[in-house]
């Protein structure tokens, strides 16, 4: 799981030594007041999408370390977002509402597309619905500091072994999410996303959150994914995997494969989690295989079924990916 601004691949974070304070505190520091679930999971939901804020993200996964700079503003109805990459290729990725724009200096393009098709959610990590305490238990486990500010910790406890726990740090004076780990079954962090400096509220102009989001001379492009019918496309999962409920489904151009063709990205979720199957014509030339790989609490499973290449990742088990991948079939 994961706070602002995502990769494309599911979730990206790194060691934060030095830079977070994400240890919990002694039981001392802990308040042993119930929690009601419903109303922490709105006032968190409602603070990322609500409030002004500000800061710069850290990634970790893997021994990877990545960052960018955030920044969100709620504004007369409109939610503008704004983030820079201080690591890898310059780009910064700019969203009004539902329309993201991703610019590219080195290459002098602009790629505009819809946040549905967007390949991130761009700085407010996406929601924590209610349906997710189905499938997990929320529970308090005591306050600690992250960025300088007092936090309230709450950990995600699957109700089964098809899901990783999640630990959640929300600023306790506005509810937004400050940190949030992915968790193996033995409590070690797998992937971690935190703020290393906040500023939270305050006055926001927009006109600045939005310089450079339309460089002159630069190509301007529409995303080559479009939104599509997943029910239209010729698939289905023959049983449902447990809690994941379809949540969107893309179309593209594939990238390999005989004539072309198009892929598929379907992708489910159980309101916390995210899977996506893609599905692309199977050529000799570029798949071998069946394969699978490990990125922090990223799994990814790649497997030839008929003439189509099908690859399954989210962070989730393996055993999760698998169960996705035997029930996909042509209709």
């Amino acid at each position: 799981m994961r706070l602002p601004t995502r990769s494309p691949l599911p979730s990206r974070r790194r060691c934060l030594a030095g830079l977070v304070c994400g240890s919990v505190l002694p039981a001392a520091w802990a308040a042993s007041v119930p929690v009601d679930p419903i109303a922490w999971l709105s006032r968190l939901n409602a603070a990322a999408s609500g409030l002004n804020y500000r800061g710069t993200m850290v990634y970790t996964a893997a021994g990877i370390v990545s960052s960018s700079r955030v920044a969100h503003v709620a504004a007369g109805g409109d939610v503008l977002e704004r983030v820079e990459a201080l690591d890898g290729h310059e780009h910064r990725v700019y969203r009004r509402n539902d329309t993201v724009q991703t610019v590219w200096p080195h290459k002098r393009l602009v790629v505009v597309e819809q946040r549905a098709a967007a390949s991130a959610l761009v700085s407010t990590r996406r929601r924590v619905e209610p349906r997710a305490l189905e499938h997990y238990t929320l529970e308090p486990a005591g306050h600690s500091v992250v960025a300088g500010r007092r936090v309230q910790v709450m950990l995600l406890q699957p109700r089964d072994d098809l899901r990783f726990a999640q630990r959640l740090l929300a600023d306790e004076r506005s509810g937004l999410l400050l940190r949030a780990d992915v968790l193996d079954t033995a409590g070690q962090t797998l992937e971690s996303s935190a703020f290393s400096d906040v500023h939270i509220g305050g006055p926001a102009d927009p006109r600045v959150l939005l310089e450079g989001m339309n460089p002159a001379g630069y190509t301007v492009l529409p995303s080559r994914r479009e939104v599509v019918d997943w029910s239209a496309q010729g698939w289905r999962l023959q049983h449902e995997v447990p809690g994941f409920d379809l949540v969107g489904c893309l179309q593209r151009p594939a990238v390999a494969g005989p004539g072309g063709g198009q892929a598929l990205q379907a992708m489910f979720s159980d309101g916390l989690s995210v899977v996506s199957l893609f599905i692309e014509p199977y050529s000799d030339q570029v798949h071998r295989g069946a394969l699978a790989a490990q990125v922090g609490a990223t799994h990814t499973v790649m497997q030839r079924v008929g003439e189509h290449w099908i690859t399954a990742m989210g962070d989730v088990p393996r055993r999760t990916l698998e169960q996705f991948v035997d029930a996909l079939a042509r209709r």
